[in-house]
Formats: C-alpha cells, structure tokens, sequence
C-alpha cells in the first residue's frame, strides 16, 4: 500500500506543478472532512475549482479518468460544498477538473486535464 500512496502524492504534486503552470493558484491541496477529501482546490481567475486526481503507473488496467464515476462525481460536489462552508466568502463560480496522470517507473509522466467534469 505504501507504493500506491506514494505513487498518489506523485500525482498530486505534478497535478499541482502543472497547474500552477497554467496559471491556477492552487489554495488547498488534501483537504478532508468528514465527507471525504479533495485533492486539490485551485483558483482559475475568478473560479472556484476542485480537482480530482487520479494516477496509475500505466495504462494497463484502464485509463486514470475511468475511475472517475458518477458516484465519485456526486461525492465531490457534496465535498465542495463542504469546503465552501468551511470558507467563508468564497462566493464564486465554481467548478470540477479531473487530471489524469500516468507515471511510469521510468520515462516522463504525462497529465491530462479535463475542465468542468461535473
């Protein structure tokens, strides 16, 4: 288990660098309550978005963003709201990413990053 942990902070981190690098401003990374967690809460100008991450070290078993279902969807709109409880004055628009990240043991990772999933 502690490699397929690590193997997800690899995900959030590159997610988070190549945000970033789009010009996002990322403002929360792993933020829990007891509805569950978000990976990462970002600003895109004046929008509010949160980003589910998803990594895999290949292919092999299916595409990262597969594992984005409509069950997870939902959860991670209830999970917004709670963070926008959670922080006051953020009155924004809002929105939900996916960033699919393939890692593998050797070679360059590559991100891909679908705006407003849900």
């Amino acid at each position: 288990m502690a490699a397929k942990d690590a193997l997800g902070r690899l995900g959030e981190d590159l997610a988070a660098h190549y945000l970033s690098g789009a010009g996002y401003r990322v403002l929360d990374r792993n933020w829990r309550c007891g509805a569950g967690e978000i990976d990462l809460v970002a600003l895109d100008r004046d929008e509010l978005v949160f980003v589910e991450v998803k990594t895999r070290s290949s292919i092999a078993f299916g595409h990262p963003l597969e594992a984005i279902t409509p069950v997870k969807l939902a959860r991670l709109r209830r999970l917004a709201a709670a963070w926008c409880e959670a922080h006051e004055g953020t009155s924004r628009r809002m929105r939900i990413d996916a960033v699919a990240v393939v890692a593998p043991p050797r070679g360059e990772a590559e991100i891909e990053h679908v705006r407003g999933v849900f």
